[in-house]
């Protein structure tokens, strides 16, 4: 697929098919989701895999229950994570701009759109959330100390086609000085 096909046509998915996403294509997605670009090279994002149907539907009921129809109807949903205190700091622990810790937030989301663009080059269909119960779900993913929950990604085969929402102009979006 083209790149500029790829931006115009990736959509927020939300509905998926029953059939599971094979480990050698979610390998694949990551591998490419790795090539995201980051702060000096960090490289802070780190992704699990949910694959089990009773934690899927204990994450549905206990942890994002505002997203649970959407988690329910998957077969596979990405917990992304960071590894905290590196991107935006120096090798001292200071902070490198006045956005202090902030800035893995910024390297996290570069790394979810390459995740989710690399998911629609491969036929899949992605969506991303962030309302959840971090931190009870960082404790029953068992989420490492040194890393924090960033977001969850469903992945899947897309069931249906998603409709692209109206895009604001160019003239909205830029200005010039």
């Amino acid at each position: 697929m083209e790149l500029q096909d790829c931006i115009r046509t990736r959509r927020s998915v939300r509905k998926f098919t029953d059939e599971p996403v094979s480990h050698a294509l979610l390998e694949q997605v990551i591998s490419l989701a790795a090539w995201a670009p980051s702060w000096k090279n960090t490289q802070i994002s780190r992704y699990i895999a949910i694959e089990d149907p009773a934690a899927l539907q204990t994450i549905c009921e206990k942890y994002a229950a505002f997203n649970g129809r959407i988690i329910g109807g998957c077969k596979t949903l990405i917990a992304q994570t960071f590894v905290k205190n590196r991107s935006g700091f120096e090798r001292d622990g200071s902070f490198s701009t006045d956005r202090e810790g902030g800035w893995q937030y910024y390297d996290c989301g570069i790394a979810a759109q390459t995740l989710c663009l690399a998911a629609h080059d491969l036929g899949l269909g992605t969506v991303i959330m962030g309302i959840f119960d971090r931190k009870g779900l960082e404790e029953f993913l068992q989420i490492p100390e040194d890393q924090e929950l960033m977001a969850l990604i469903v992945i899947g085969h897309p069931d249906g086609e998603a409709v692209a929402p109206k895009r604001k102009d160019v003239e909205t979006l830029l200005s010039y000085r």
